[in-house]
């Protein structure tokens, strides 16, 4: 498919035909994740009902995890391309197309393989991120706080942030929602797919990687708020309230 040189946190319009004001541009990566939630919230509560149909399609979503779009052609059509594919009617020229489908595809494929063990909870799950979620597993592993930083877990997530090819992004990946599984952590896909569009633009690049540290940084943050709050009989807060949450999916520095 076609690509332009539009950066890739951004995606402009088309004119209104009336010639009356533009609509609010709608970035790219919530583009993608806006079809990687759509596919995921209609299939993953049918798995969970033990819809055979859905039971079906997750297994052979799992045969492309870790793997790129391209060499799973068994699986065209299915892995959220046909979401992604309305959503991008009349914004092809303002989206790197191949991007988008990779990053819907890799998430996608990714949840399945996550969701593989558990019936009873979706692995797909809002506002937690990737960072999080690995700081979730050190402390379910029963690391201490002086502990965590040094933890073989947070090399892995290290190891995502400083790959330098899709695939490597890619295998990676897939270790850590193995792991994730395992210990039935849930995963915000949605975000991750947003995440992997931007990571494809070099120019983008680093401002995702510096999302998926700060994520892990602000998760220790966000836990000491838990315990103190726990400790002073209050809700406290899911994320360090000086930053301004994403509007759809939970996350911040969205356009770095």
């Amino acid at each position: 498919m076609t690509t332009t040189t539009t950066t890739g946190a951004d995606a402009s319009p088309p004119p209104p035909p009336d010639g009356g004001p533009a609509a609010e541009p709608l970035p790219a990566h919530r583009l993608v994740g806006r079809a990687t939630a759509t596919y995921i919230a209609r299939l993953q509560p049918q798995f969970l009902a033990d819809v055979p149909s859905a039971v079906a399609e997750l297994a052979r979503l799992r045969r492309g995890a870790g793997r790129r779009a391209h060499q799973s052609p068994d699986l065209w059509g299915i892995g959220g391309t046909d979401e992604l594919a309305g959503l991008l009617d009349g914004h092809e020229g303002h989206i790197r197309c191949e991007y988008a489908e990779e990053a819907v595809f890799l998430a996608a494929t990714l949840w399945a393989l996550h969701q593989q063990s558990s019936r009873e909870h979706g692995m797909h799950s809002r506002n937690h991120d990737l960072g999080g979620a690995v700081r979730a597993l050190i402390r379910l592993k029963g690391a201490t706080s002086a502990d965590e930083e040094d933890s073989p877990l947070r090399k892995r997530l290290v190891r995502v942030g400083t790959a330098e090819s899709l695939d490597s992004v890619a295998v990676r990946l897939r270790e850590i929602v193995l792991l994730l599984r395992g210990a039935k952590v849930p995963l915000d896909y949605a975000r991750l797919a947003g995440q992997l569009y931007r990571w494809q633009h070099r120019p983008d690049r680093a401002g995702v990687q510096r999302e998926w540290g700060r994520e892990f940084h602000l998760a220790a943050v966000s836990g000491a708020k838990k315990a103190k709050a726990g400790a002073d009989g209050a809700n406290g807060d899911a994320i360090d309230g000086t930053l301004r949450p994403d509007e759809d999916f939970g996350g911040y520095a969205a356009g770095e």
